[in-house]
């Protein structure tokens, strides 16, 4: 088996995800991992959990910290690792694989599928997600500008769906983010539009000053910006303005603009 360091540092910051079980949300952890030779993770938590062993995870993995600028491609390593519970005790969980892709820009890498395992069906109805209920465009969050994308987690069946994406941020904890239509994360939000968004400052991070380091967790619905609205024009140019490797997905004919409108924030710091 190839191995996940090949790929990803270790350790490294990572964006863990699980379904509340009968609850309906999702439980999101910014942690560290571990990855050992034969692809498990040993996720370090830095607070407590209801995991259990047997419980399917999602961790967002990649080879971001300490890079701020990006191409159109995204040319880092990254995946979403989707694992099960093994072994765990009040902070640590050990999971085992049971399937991931690890994309380079636009190819894939490295793939791996425990046998019998097969992608679950989704016999869930796509809706048109609802229009924004903003009428103006919101004053833009500039402590946010180095942090060029997050991790969006989006609810599939089985287990959560991770996404690194470039995003704009507004001081209301408003999040921008842009995609086309036929993307996996699209469909599933159109399914269930509740979304959580994931900052973890992974751009000026370090090891050494990890007891100083600051996360957002922003929790909230999805909604869309009409291509025809002055609002979505606004944005386009702030957005750009941040993140000017996405221009050329403005000139899609299908790119859908989204605003996630925050409901909850976790920020240790504020």
């Amino acid at each position: 088996m190839s191995s996940l360091n090949q790929f990803i540092p270790s350790p490294v910051i990572a964006v863990a995800s699980a379904y509340q079980i009968h609850l309906g949300g999702i439980d999101v952890f910014i942690c560290f991992a571990q990855i050992d030779d034969d692809n498990q993770l040993l996720l370090q938590l830095r607070e407590s959990h209801a995991l259990r062993v047997g419980d399917l995870v999602t961790v967002h993995l990649d080879n971001r910290t300490g890079v701020s600028e990006y191409d159109a491609e995204l040319s880092v390593y990254r995946l979403s690792y989707k694992g099960r519970v093994t072994a765990l005790n009040e902070t640590d969980v050990t999971l085992s694989a049971v399937e991931y892709q690890v994309y380079y820009g636009i190819s894939v890498a490295l793939e791996y599928r425990a046998p019998g395992y097969e992608f679950p069906e989704d016999p869930r109805v796509q809706n048109p997600l609802p229009c924004t209920p903003l009428t103006a465009t919101p004053v833009m969050d500039e402590e946010e500008h180095d942090n060029k994308v997050g991790v969006l987690i989006t609810k599939a069946q089985s287990q959560p769906h991770t996404t690194v994406m470039a995003f704009l941020s507004s001081t209301d904890d408003d999040i921008f983010f842009i995609t086309l239509p036929q993307t996996f994360k699209s469909s599933l939000m159109k399914r269930d539009n509740q979304c959580y968004f994931a900052i973890d400052n992974r751009a000026s991070f370090t090891f050494e000053n990890y007891v100083e380091w600051n996360y957002s967790i922003i929790t909230g619905r999805v909604h869309q910006i009409a291509t025809s609205s002055a609002l979505f024009n606004e944005v386009r140019e702030l957005f750009i303005s941040k993140n000017p490797w996405e221009v050329g997905f403005f000139s899609h004919p299908d790119i859908e603009m989204y605003h996630l409108k925050a409901e909850k924030v976790v920020c240790p710091k504020r």
